[in-house]
């Protein structure tokens, strides 16, 4: 990055000569506050996986349900653009197939310092395990050692260690020394490339019994027509394709829901061992589990319901509240653990507002 005289070097909007002190814009407002980028490195829950559910639910069809259709299809399902760590638009734009507040990291971050503005990288994938982003998907990071601003990185990888379609799905759970080894790897290349400063959330996987225990005798959008089809049937006929997203949580059998909690728990211990006894030159950590109790919690004080937060095609994954009340867990819990990550107050945004308004947007 240079001082941006002429050319808006890094993409914030912010650039320009303030006549009188014939220093950049940037220099003037920027340079002396805390800017962080926001990077999320993870699985379907950061990329925000959703299918709308008027596409399964053919009494709430209407003309404009398959507006975006091909839009959303070339975008995998997910939206980062919504998501609690990178979203940065408003539902509005996509009203006729997803509602909810909106709220995320990255926004906050933006809230607290307009210099942050476009500063953010969703490098999450659909069924990404910890050894696929060891290997490949961390070398998506986009972050210069020197010549970048320090990030905040939430590396997330919550479900898909444990969780597979195979018949016999403990045994293709990932095996705690192969995931210690994984995750440690993902962190020593962040720690070649992310700026001195950085912080990076480890997020530990979720307890995804909360998925069958709140969802399991709900009608699922497929059966809204004669309240026929619970999401137990949908989960069965998954499975018996083949297909599902998580043998192990997503069953009538007890017993199998527990051991694959009890299998994440064991991960979760190998990712605590690093945040504990492994040092990083450029980056400190912070290790959660997947909070959806707290979240939950949270929830209830809105006079809302477990089963609310969650996708109504997949029941598998967070919906767009259940992002927005997890972005306020993420953003206490950094709050009360870590309160020097959070950074002040920019001075200057009254400024970069009323000379750059809404910097250019993100489109």
């Amino acid at each position: 990055m240079n001082s941006d005289f002429i050319i808006d070097s890094n993409c914030n909007g912010i650039y320009g000569m303030d006549a009188t002190s014939r220093k950049s814009y940037e220099t003037l407002w920027c340079a002396n506050t805390s800017t962080y980028g926001t990077v999320v490195l993870g699985d379907s829950i950061g990329a925000h996986f959703h299918i709308p559910p008027e596409w399964m639910n053919v009494t709430a069809q209407t003309d404009q349900s398959f507006e975006h259709i091909l839009y959303i299809l070339t975008n995998e399902l997910d939206w980062p653009q919504l998501s609690m760590s990178t979203g940065h638009f408003n539902t509005t734009e996509w009203a006729s197939e997803i509602t909810g507040p909106m709220d995320s990291i990255y926004q906050r971050l933006v809230e607290l310092n307009r210099c942050n503005h476009r500063d953010f990288q969703n490098i999450a994938v659909n069924g990404a395990r910890a050894t696929a982003m060891a290997d490949q998907i961390v070398e998506g990071l986009a972050r210069q050692l020197t010549a970048d601003k320090p990030a905040l990185v939430i590396l997330e990888l919550v479900g898909n260690d444990v969780c597979n379609g195979h018949p016999d799905t403990l045994s293709d759970m990932t095996k705690p020394d192969v995931y210690y080894k994984a995750q440690l790897k993902t962190l020593e290349y962040l720690d070649q490339h992310l700026p001195s400063g950085s912080h990076v959330v480890l997020v530990g996987l979720v307890d995804g019994r909360f998925l069958y225990n709140n969802m399991h005798d709900k009608i699922h959008p497929l059966g809204a027509l004669r309240s026929d089809v619970t999401y137990t049937d949908v989960y069965d006929f998954l499975s018996c394709l083949g297909v599902s997203p998580c043998n192990g949580w997503l069953t009538t059998n007890e017993s199998l829901r527990n051991a694959t909690t009890a299998h994440a728990d064991l991960l979760n211990v190998q990712l605590q061992r690093i945040a504990t006894t492994e040092k990083f030159q450029n980056f400190d950590v912070l290790y959660t589990q997947y909070d959806v109790k707290t979240m939950t919690a949270e929830a209830a004080k809105l006079g809302l319901q477990a089963w609310q937060l969650i996708e109504p095609v997949d029941g598998f994954h967070l919906n767009q509240r259940g992002n927005a009340l997890m972005t306020q867990v993420f953003w206490e819990l950094i709050e009360k653990e870590r309160p020097g990550w959070i950074p002040a107050r920019n001075p200057h945004n009254d400024d970069i507002v009323q000379r750059f308004g809404d910097q250019g947007g993100y489109r």
